[in-house]
């Protein structure tokens, strides 16, 4: 990467964190990544993440997006991306959320896996991964973004951190040997109507494969995942878009329910 390139990526991520101080959202940053392809959308998306840190807030975890094969088809990619989860992201089931909190928010839901032991191999097995899991809980995702209109294609949402917002976990943890994450069936709600269905297999087949992927690909980037993290591991089911006063309930399972209210 030349001084020039760094110093363009660094732009483009400081027009993202003031799309998100200001509460305007900003057009695509594609036509301006295109020549650098998905390592600059990455070097966008790091450059806010060192910020963060630096700014003092506390990385805790990773998503995982784009998981389903129809929604990889639709972006022509053949692989997962992923963003980072900050402590200040973290709600928990029936917290009320601010509507200005996320841009353009959107919520799905996903299986959370959190962790015991730091993965610091580069090619951990999934067995591997199965014993760093300490346990499971059922989560909503409230994704955002910072581009206008949600006009995004792959190089937007990577660089806008995957698209990511906040996040809500379930209060009652399950063992990975309690569920078959694989057949868990999915049941989103708003306002007492049925918005979206899904299952486990949606994540790459099983949300372990999704969470292997990730693992791995956080070694090779110099950000494993540690002790203590939260691994959201993909979509069950489409995403729904939320309204103020809408609440929005979803039940996994095997896991149990989760549920966020949206105010003004």
């Amino acid at each position: 990467m030349t001084n020039d390139q760094s110093t363009h990526w660094q732009d483009l991520a400081a027009r993202l964190r003031g799309a998100a101080d200001s509460g305007v959202a900003i057009a695509p940053l594609r036509h301006e990544l295109e020549a650098g392809g998905i390592e600059a959308a990455y070097a966008v998306q790091e450059a806010n993440t060192r910020h963060h840190l630096a700014c003092g807030r506390r990385l805790v975890g990773r998503k995982i997006g784009l998981t389903s094969k129809a929604v990889q088809a639709q972006f022509g990619v053949d692989s997962p991306d992923f963003g980072m989860l900050f402590a200040d992201m973290e709600l928990a089931s029936g917290d009320d959320v601010p509507l200005g909190r996320v841009m353009q928010p959107k919520a799905e839901a996903e299986i959370a896996l959190i962790l015991q032991r730091d993965i610091v191999e580069a090619d951990v097995t999934l067995s591997g991964l199965i014993a760093a899991v300490a346990y499971v809980l059922p989560a909503l995702e409230i994704v955002g973004s910072r581009i206008r209109n949600w006009d995004i294609r792959l190089l937007d949402t990577v660089a806008d951190n995957a698209s990511s917002g906040l996040y809500v976990l379930g209060t009652e943890p399950r063992r990975l040997d309690q569920v078959d994450l694989r057949l868990c069936g999915m049941v989103m709600e708003r306002g007492g109507e049925t918005v979206s269905v899904g299952v486990g297999a949606a994540c790459l087949g099983h949300p372990l494969h999704a969470a292997l992927w990730l693992a791995r690909k956080m070694v090779a980037v110099r950000r494993p995942l540690r002790a203590g993290n939260v691994v959201m591991t993909g979509a069950l089911g489409p995403m729904v878009g939320v309204a103020p006063g809408e609440v929005i309930d979803t039940h996994i399972g095997g896991l149990g329910s989760v549920r966020v209210a949206f105010s003004d």
